[in-house]
């Protein structure tokens, strides 16, 4: 027998007429007494309901944990811990119940402040007029608020007696006193206002100190450092364990990011496919259009392309250690980066600021900028990593960008200044960076290794958030889904699609051989479509975590190496930029006269 409220076996048990169940008497006397209803139906229940049942009057057997001295500890430390709670909870109540009530004695005081003027201006006409002049003139030296109140009470005290009218009083009466704290609300929101507005620009003039401190530093030691042989002969400053002191990423550069994160993330909730996007009968019908010999023929070889959509300028960076601008609608070569010793591994465009920043295997960064005759000046070299550098992604910001090298580090770097801020690693193995991309809002970093392995991290706090593992081989390219969900990475087996909000591997390709790695991976602006690079490039139709992702075209090869390096979608999926492992650029589009009606996809 268990009573129905307690769960236990009762000491003085009674029986329900009505519902049939079995209470402990005291407890279900005490409910009675309360509520006057049963706990467990709610039907109406009274005393006189109620059977006692007999039972055999029995010593109530020790329960096992009160058996030995552990268990006897263990019963106190649970009692402990539920009154440590209790109290914890009771704390909580009491601090907003606190809370609550000084807001309400706020506003009782605000409406307090309005009917005393009201209550003070009763009495004999001659005397209200001239105390009322003297009180307004001290009102409005003190609050402009209450003075209003006190106005519209003055139409109330002194009306014409002949006029008077009791629903016409009250109500103004009850409109003066709203009216009051409304404007007390409204003065304090616009006081908030200005003070957020002064916080903003003083976080502003921090950030820009900030940058100009590296730069002044800079100057100051190349005008104090001794020249010996050509060479600066000034060293870095090191810290105890001999490496170079980073400033770090500090608070204004992290609420900068954060807003960034906030404002993409709301954009695209919002954001629709764009009805000029390629549909996917053009993309079936897509042959190579164009090839164009960019590079040197004794160094062939594209190791990566990035596009301006906005200008329609394509970038490559090639094993002949130069860069080259190229413009697709005039066929035109715009200009040629030259200053890196070894191949460029990496480019990218900063999208509105004429800026370029180019990553290579002589274990140097460049940031190029464009100037008014068409060419692009060297501006920054970084010489912060010890090995190759294999990727650069830049911040959705275009204010910052991130380099990740085979000495098994990434650096964050303001692109104005050219200074390293920070420089991660992991000293628990020896794994080097292979890829690198920022997540489409910015707060999330990816990194491939040569261990096979993708990491995460939280770029606020530069650690490692998340770990995914399966591919074989290293991981030699990634890239982020604009839909913020899907991060596709590639490597010797193949390409692996990754659910970033269950953390888990939800679809693979292995589109070639063993033998044949996957150079590169590349998801299109819209998130529509996905183009994988190896002995030939295949393009996929995007779908969702369950269905299947429909093979749209193969694009062969035609640079006859078997070797495609990296492939790059164009402004509304319009043609794709593919480089191989000669010195040709190639342009698959459309064929020449064809032309397709804006549409949306088909998915």
């Amino acid at each position: 027998m268990i009573c129905a409220i307690s769960g236990e076996v009762p000491e003085d048990p009674v029986l329900s007429k009505k519902s049939g169940l079995l209470f402990e008497r005291r407890l279900i006397e005490h409910h009675i007494a309360s509520h006057g209803k049963c706990p467990i139906t709610k039907e109406e229940l009274t005393m006189d309901d109620l059977i006692p049942v007999k039972t055999n009057k029995v010593v109530k057997p020790r329960p096992l944990q009160a058996a030995s001295i552990p268990g006897l500890l263990g019963m106190f430390q649970n009692e402990w811990d539920a009154l440590m709670l209790s109290n914890f909870a009771l704390e909580q109540q009491l601090h907003t119940a606190r809370q609550e009530l000084s807001h309400a004695l706020y506003q009782v005081l605000l409406i307090s402040c309005s009917w005393t003027g009201y209550i003070v201006f009763i009495g004999d006409q001659s005397f209200v007029v001239s105390l009322c002049a003297f009180y307004l003139f001290l009102c409005l030296l003190v609050f402009t608020t209450i003075s209003c109140a006190i106005i519209c009470s003055l139409e109330i005290v002194i009306p014409d007696s002949e006029q008077e009218n009791t629903e016409t009083i009250t109500y103004i009466y009850h409109f003066c006193c709203t009216d009051c704290i409304v404007l007390q609300h409204d003065a304090a929101c616009r006081v908030i206002a200005r003070l957020k507005k002064e916080r903003d620009e003083a976080r502003m003039l921090l950030a820009q100190a900030e940058r100009q401190i590296p730069l002044l530093a800079a100057s100051a030691a190349n005008a104090t450092t001794a020249v010996s042989n050509g060479k600066r002969a000034a060293e870095d400053d090191l810290g105890p364990d001999g490496k170079k002191i980073r400033p770090g990423i500090n608070p204004v550069i992290i609420a900068e990011l954060t807003e960034c994160n906030a404002l993409l993330s709301g954009q695209r909730k919002k954001r629709q496919i764009p009805t000029t996007l390629a549909s996917v009968d053009a993309l079936e019908r897509y042959t190579q259009i164009s090839s164009h010999p960019l590079h040197k023929t004794n160094k062939p070889g594209i190791l990566s392309i990035d596009i301006d959509a906005s200008k329609d300028i394509i970038a490559t960076g090639g094993i002949d250690t130069n860069g080259v601008l190229f413009n697709r609608a005039s066929g035109q070569m715009l200009s040629t980066l030259s200053g890196h010793s070894k191949k460029v591994t990496s480019v990218k465009f900063v999208p509105g600021n004429e800026l370029i920043v180019t990553g290579s295997s002589d274990k140097t960064v460049r940031v190029w900028q464009g100037t008014e005759n068409g060419n692009y000046d060297c501006q920054h070299v970084t010489r912060d990593h010890t090995a190759e550098v294999q990727a650069v992604t830049v911040h959705a910001t275009q204010k910052y960008f991130v380099t990740a090298s085979m000495d098994n580090t990434w650096c964050f770097y303001d692109l104005s200044t050219g200074s390293c801020l920070t420089q991660v690693g992991e000293a628990s193995t020896e794994e080097g960076y292979t890829s690198a991309s920022f997540h489409p809002d910015g707060l999330i970093l990816g990194t491939g290794t040569t261990g096979a392995i993708v990491k995460i991290w939280d770029v606020k706090s530069q650690s490692n958030v998340a770990k995914f593992d399966g591919h074989v081989g290293s991981v030699t390219a990634m890239s982020f889904s604009e839909n913020g969900y899907f991060l596709a990475t590639a490597a010797m087996d193949g390409v692996k699609l990754w659910d970033l909000r269950k953390l888990r591997n939800f679809r693979s390709f292995a589109p070639y051989d063993p033998e044949t790695p996957t150079n590169y991976v590349e998801f299109d602006s819209s998130g529509s479509y996905l183009a994988i690079a190896g002995s030939d490039v295949r393009v996929y139709q995007v779908a969702n975590v369950k269905l299947e992702w429909n093979l749209i075209k193969i694009l062969p090869d035609l640079s006859g190496t078997g070797k495609v390096s990296c492939v790059k979608f164009g402004a509304d999926a319009k043609y794709m930029a593919v480089g191989s492992m000669d010195r040709n650029l190639r342009i698959f589009g459309l064929p020449g006269g064809e032309s397709e009606e804006p549409k949306s996809p088909d998915h």
